[in-house]
């Protein structure tokens, strides 16, 4: 804060204690991006309109944790931590009072999952255990980037979560657009090449490869392979985020790049929220990349992870770690096990939604001009595009005229696209609600579009 008299610092002071004030541009210009007070707006939002039925959030039902019994999920993972590293059982509760080692708790858990559902065999020591995915994210860009010389790619329509990580740390972002693959790979090489040119390198690419936030889109799998390959010539990784992976129909999955990929070209960035507690705030990173130090000596990225996690969380909660070892460990160690009920509700109400849309938008005469949407088969979101800008002023009007809520999609891009599409989520809402918040989203659209 400049103090100089008269300067572009100076502010007029308000008598007492806490006078001091700031301009803006003397704080980090992340603070003024809009993309920050996204999900802060949506809060609020939500909270101007209580009674309204809201598609806007991308929260898990909470149906399948009506009973849910804390205690004995913790218990069941105590009982593990003794048996497994021979400690008795006050030593063992222990673990869950003390700060914990940055690293995680559960790691042999996490990774004994990803062998079962994936097939990945990684060490529990390329695995670091998170404050969400969210935390695991802003690790991972932390440690690959260098500010100024490397850029991160992202497909856009993006998950905010990755945008505002990058622009919290001052990483730059290009743009590569979908396609009916999933991903325009011309588009990414034309990005590597300017770069270069420019004296700076594409270090990484995010991406979801099974039913994104916000686009519910799926890359094939001749294309997973086809970015791997690319990944390798243009000396890039993957930052691979796969929430919405296990809401796919039975026997239609795929496997995920983490699962394809050969020579360490893919950082999984994971979450427990979806499947198991999002309440817990677990998430994790797996890194099995290596690093070369000064001394000629060699690390996991992980290593470099857990390293900056002692100066961003210190650790991740223990007690939350335990619930999520105790939940899989009463599944037999599986987190796909755990998350099949969880899958049939979504997959219910992701084809409730796409049926009321048809059956109150239905084409023709039913449905205003230029009012489209997809139909994604899996996940939890549904894209809508209107003929008119879905911005927030006709969000604030459609909620207040019609008690319906939904997602602008406007923050989700990075070069000011998608100004005229909404996301619809279905994951958060009962039946009854989903068909209800569609017929009043259909009178509200029948009136304002031209």
């Amino acid at each position: 804060m400049s103090a100089a008299p008269g300067g572009a610092g100076r502010h007029e002071e308000a008598p007492g204690r806490g006078a001091v004030r700031f301009t803006r541009d003397e704080l980090h210009g992340s603070l003024a991006d809009p993309v920050l007070g996204t999900i802060g707006f949506l809060n609020e939002v939500m909270a101007r309109y209580p009674e309204a039925i809201s598609f806007a959030p991308g929260a898990p039902h909470l149906t399948h944790l009506g009973d849910f019994d804390l205690a004995r999920h913790v218990e069941s993972y105590l009982a593990y931590a003794a048996e497994r590293r021979g400690l008795s059982p006050d030593r063992a509760r222990h673990l869950l009072y003390e700060y914990g080692p940055s690293r995680g708790l559960i790691n042999d858990l996490v990774a004994r999952a990803l062998d079962l559902d994936q097939g990945l065999g990684i060490s529990p020591d390329a695995v670091v255990v998170t404050v969400g995915a969210q935390e695991a994210m802003l690790l991972t860009l932390r440690a690959l980037c260098r500010p100024g010389r490397d850029l991160v790619a992202v497909v856009q329509p993006c998950f905010v979560g990755i945008t505002g990580a990058a622009r919290l740390l001052d990483i730059d972002l290009v743009a590569v657009d979908e396609t009916a693959d999933g991903i325009d790979l011309d588009g990414l090489r034309t990005a590597c090449r300017a770069a270069r040119a420019d004296g700076r390198r594409v270090r990484a690419l995010y991406v979801a490869p099974d039913f994104a936030n916000p686009s519910g889109t799926v890359l094939d799998l001749a294309t997973r392979r086809r970015l791997l390959d690319f990944a390798a010539r243009e000396d890039l990784l993957l930052l691979e985020d796969n929430a919405y992976g296990f809401t796919a129909a039975p026997g239609s999955g795929l496997p995920g790049l983490k699962a394809l990929d050969e020579d360490a070209r893919v950082v999984l960035l994971g979450t427990f929220a979806k499947v198991c507690l999002p309440g817990a705030r677990v998430g994790f990173a797996v890194a099995d990349q290596t690093v070369c130090t000064a001394d000629g000596s060699r690390r996991l990225l992980a290593d470099e992870l857990a390293a900056l996690k002692n100066m961003v969380t210190v650790n991740t909660s223990p007690i939350s770690q335990a619930v999520i070892g105790g939940m899989l460990l009463e599944n037999g160690g599986s987190l796909a096990a755990l998350g099949r009920d969880r899958a049939t509700l979504y997959q219910r109400n992701l084809g409730l939604l796409l049926a009321a849309l048809d059956r109150h938008l239905p084409p023709g005469a039913g449905r205003p001009a230029g009012v489209s949407w997809n139909r994604p088969a899996g996940g939890f979101f549904v894209r809508m595009r209107l003929p008119i800008p879905a911005d927030t002023a006709l969000l604030d009007e459609c909620a207040s005229r019609y008690g319906v809520l939904w997602t602008p999609m406007d923050q989700f891009y990075l070069d000011g696209s998608g100004a005229d599409e909404l996301r619809l989520s279905c994951s958060y809402l009962d039946p009854e609600q989903i068909g209800e918040g569609v017929a009043r989203l259909a009178r509200f659209l029948r009136e304002v579009c031209p």
